[in-house]
C-alpha cells in the first residue's frame, strides 16, 4: 500500500507537470499566432513633413520610400503629407487629413506649438502613436523622437568655435527657425557651451534666416558689413552656401570661421574649399526610415520603443569621403 499510493503521488506529480508544460506551449503558440495575425492585418502609417527643401527633403524621403517599400511586406501602406507653410494650423489640418484616411500611426517632423503638441495628445487618447523625428515636441504624449541629441550636437559645435576664437571675438549666430525645437535647442547646446568657456552676449550677433537661401545670404552680408571685425559664423541652419557666397562678395572668404550642420553636397564642396571648417553631420534618411519601423513594430509586435540618437560626426576636408 505504501509503495501504490507513493507510485500514484509520483504519477500525479508527473501529470502535473506535463498539464503545466502544455500549458506553457499553448500560451506561446496563442502569443505567436496572435502576433502573426497582427502582421496580416493591413495598417496605414502617416509622415508629415515640414516645408523645407533641399538636402533635408531628399534624405528623409529616401528613408520614407525604402521605410515604405520594406512595410509592403507586412501588409503596411506609408501616406506622405507635406506642409506648404510652417503655420501651426496648416500642421493641425495635414494631420487632421492623415486621420481622416485611418491611419493607425503617424511620424511628423513639425513646428514646437502649442496647437500641434495638443493634437498629439489627442491621438494618444484615440490610440493613434506618434513618433517625431528631426525635431521634437514638447508637452505631448509622443511615443518618441528619432533624431540627434540637439543639445549636445549644438555644445560640440560650440566648443569647436571657442578653439578658434577668443572671448572678445565677435561671433555671428545664424539659426532657421527658433520655432522649431531642434534650431532653439542646437543654440541653447551652442550658447551654453561658449559661456563656459569665457564668452559674453555682448559679442554675439543672432539672426534668424528661415532656411532662405536670399534671406542668409542678406541677413549674413549686412551683419558682416556691420561688423567688419567678425571672425567666426555658426551656422544651424540648412542655407550655409547663401553664408559661404556673402563672404565671398565682401571679400572675408576663408577669413572667417564657419562651423554648420549637416553634410549637403553644397556642405562638401564648401568644406573641400575651405570654406567651413567643420560640419557636425546627423543621418537624416534614418530619420525618415526608423519612425515607421519602429511604428510597425508597436503596433503589430507591441514593442515601446525608446528615444534614438544619432552619432554626433564631426566632419571637415580630410574625411568627407568623395
Amino acid at each position: 500500500m505504501y509503495v501504490d499510493a507513493g507510485l500514484a503521488a509520483v504519477h500525479e506529480v508527473t501529470r502535473l507537470e506535463i498539464h503545466a508544460g502544455l500549458a506553457e506551449i499553448l500560451e506561446t503558440l496563442r502569443e505567436y499566432l496572435g502576433t502573426a495575425d497582427a502582421s496580416k492585418k493591413p495598417y496605414k502609417l502617416g509622415v508629415l513633413l515640414p516645408n523645407w527643401r533641399g538636402y533635408f527633403k531628399k534624405e528623409v524621403l529616401r528613408g520614407i520610400e525604402d521605410a515604405g517599400t520594406l512595410l509592403r511586406d507586412y501588409s503596411i501602406e506609408v501616406i506622405v503629407q507635406t506642409c506648404e507653410t510652417d503655420l501651426p494650423d496648416e500642421a493641425v489640418e495635414r494631420i487632421d487629413e492623415l486621420v481622416a484616411q485611418h491611419v493607425d500611426g503617424i511620424a511628423l517632423c513639425a513646428k514646437d506649438h502649442s496647437s500641434i503638441a495638443e493634437k498629439v495628445n489627442v491621438l494618444h487618447a484615440q490610440g493613434i502613436p506618434v513618433v517625431t523625428f528631426n525635431s521634437d515636441l514638447s508637452g505631448c504624449e509622443r511615443l518618441c523622437f528619432v533624431g540627434q541629441d540637439l543639445i549636445r550636437g549644438g555644445r560640440v559645435a560650440g566648443e569647436l568655435m571657442a578653439k578658434y576664437l577668443s572671448p572678445d571675438d565677435i561671433l555671428l549666430i545664424a539659426i532657421g527657425n527658433p520655432e522649431f525645437n531642434a534650431h532653439r535647442l542646437r543654440l541653447q547646446g551652442f550658447c551654453e557651451r561658449i559661456y563656459e568657456r569665457g564668452f559674453t552676449g555682448r559679442n554675439l550677433e543672432i539672426i534668424e534666416t528661415y532656411n532662405d537661401y536670399s534671406l542668409t545670404y542678406q541677413k549674413v552680408r549686412d551683419a558682416l558689413e556691420r561688423h567688419p571685425d567678425i571672425r567666426g559664423i555658426y551656422m544651424a541652419n540648412h542655407s550655409v552656401s547663401g553664408c559661404a557666397e556673402a563672404l565671398r562678395d565682401i571679400g572675408r572668404r576663408c577669413k572667417v570661421h564657419v562651423i554648420s550642420h549637416d553634410l549637403t553636397d553644397a556642405t562638401k564642396r564648401l568644406l573641400k574649399t575651405g570654406e567651413i571648417d567643420f560640419a557636425i553631420a546627423q543621418n537624416i534618411y534614418q530619420q525618415g526610415y526608423r519612425p515607421l519601423i519602429l511604428l510597425r513594430e508597436y503596433l503589430q509586435k507591441h514593442i515601446c520603443p525608446e528615444m534614438e540618437t544619432a552619432p554626433i560626426e564631426i566632419l571637415c576636408s580630410e574625411n568627407i569621403g568623395g
